[in-house]
Formats: C-alpha cells, structure tokens, sequence
C-alpha cells in the first residue's frame, strides 16, 4: 500500500501527467483538493474507486483517511493542484504519514506559474533582462513569510517574480515593488491560468490597480518583471553559429545523424 501525492497540474484537464493518469487509474481511493482539481482528472479513477474531497477535512481526517486505506491495503491517490514542490502542504502530510510508517510516493506535476507564461505566450528568462525566477507569495491566514523573504528584497535582484496566493493583497504588492521595478514595469495577472474561464491582464505596476476586473479574488498568479515586455533583450549564445557545443558539431549543415545523441 502506497500513498501517491500526485500534481494535478494547474486546472487544464489533459496538462496532466501520463504518469499521474495511470497512478490515478490504479488507485482504488483518491483524495482530492476540492475545486482545484477538475472533475475530468477524476474520471481517470476505476469504477467503484472511493473519492473523497479533502477541502473540508483537516490534517488529521486526511491522515485517517490514509490510515483506513492501509489497513485495508488500497493505495492512495492524493491529488494537488500545479506541482507538489510549493504551497501543496505534502510537506506535513508526508511527515505524518513516515512517522505512521505509511509508503508515499511523488509524481511532479505542471506548475500554475508555467501555464501562466504559456497562456501569456512568454518566456521568463530573457537574456540581458532576467535570468532568474522568483516562485514567492505575501503573508496570509496560512503561513507567514520568513524575515528575509521580503518582495523589496526580491524586486532589489531584478528578477521576473511569480507572486502566487496574494491577488488579496494587491496594494501591497505594488507599494513593495515600485521603488525597485518603476511604475513602468510590466505585470501580468493570469487568472485561473489554462481554465475555460482564464482571463488575462496586462497592465504595469503603475496602471494595475485600475486594470484589475471585477471577480478576480483568488486563484491568479502576479508576475511581474521587465522580461514580460518581450523586448530589449540580446540573443543568447545557445544557437549563435559559433557556439561551443560540448556534444555536437559546430555546423549547422552536419547531419543530424552525426549529433542526435548529444544536448545543447
């Protein structure tokens, strides 16, 4: 019997993992993050399987319920929305679960921040402008922020920032940015990013406030940063003519049989 945390990815039913698809099916119990998992991904799990929504239990119920299914010997699908390496609490379900000497598994899943630069048609990493991306949020009711993990802190480096779980705290956001960023920075803010209902605002941080639509309270992503503008940026030295690769022939006219074996 093994518990497997799986990341349901960031809402778009078919983003999910061919692995957590076939996890999923082979589960007999899932448990799943109430309407942050699409009913779709649900439809994986067999006929009869039990499925349980978790966004009303606390930690002990989950566990229980984790508990109930070893002792009935049925492994655990545990479903969080984007990927389990950030805010998708596995961290204190798992350490619950070792303690109890309960199997668990991970499967990655596609983060909400890399949909939101797919639904924005953006890369984050532009060369010259940004080469580094920030994943943070603000301070809420469910984790505070350690000293150091400040947004001015973060604005100080240049980075492009991923602001998730703060849309609540939009006036804060800007105040912390602005003296670092500019008023002229470009931000985006990509609601329920690749939903049906997805909605895309691009403003800067001077203009944010007055862009933002009525109804977006939760679920969005903040990203800000001058790599989101798309120009002013040099080409890298990855496909320059003359570029050193380790495994492959400098030319371009080389077959491609000559270097298919090797990476950039």
């Amino acid at each position: 019997m093994t518990v497997h945390f799986i990341g349901a990815g960031p809402g778009a039913a078919d983003l999910l993992t061919l692995r957590g698809r076939d996890i999923i099916a082979a589960c007999p119990v899932c448990l799943y993050a109430g309407s942050l998992v699409p009913r779709e991904i649900l439809d994986h799990c067999p006929k009869g399987a039990t499925i349980i929504n978790t966004a009303s239990m606390d930690l002990d119920a989950i566990i229980a319920e984790c508990r109930k299914a070893q002792n009935a010997g049925q492994d655990v699908a545990r479903l969080h929305s984007g990927d389990l390496s950030v805010w998708s609490a596995m961290g204190e379900q798992m350490r619950r679960l070792r303690a109890e000497d309960i199997p668990v598994s991970v499967t990655p899943g596609v983060p909400s921040f890399a949909a939101a630069a797919a639904a924005l048609g953006t890369e984050l990493t532009l060369p010259g402008l940004a080469q580094s991306v920030v994943l943070t949020r603000t301070p809420g009711r469910a984790s505070s922020m350690p000293a150091g993990e400040t947004l001015p802190n973060f604005a100080a480096t240049g980075a492009t920032l991923a602001i998730h779980l703060s849309i609540g705290n939009l006036d804060r956001v800007v105040a912390d940015l602005t003296p670092a960023y500019g008023a002229d920075c470009p931000v985006a803010v990509v609601y329920r990013a690749s939903w049906p209902d997805e909605r895309i605002i691009r403003a800067t941080l001077g203009t944010l406030k007055d862009a933002m639509q009525e109804g977006i309270s939760r679920t969005a992503l903040i990203l800000v940063g001058p790599a989101l503008k798309g120009e002013g940026f040099s080409e890298s030295c990855l496909y320059s003519a003359d570029y050193d690769r380790r495994y492959r022939p400098q030319s371009a006219d080389s077959p491609w049989s000559d270097w298919r074996d090797g990476d950039d």
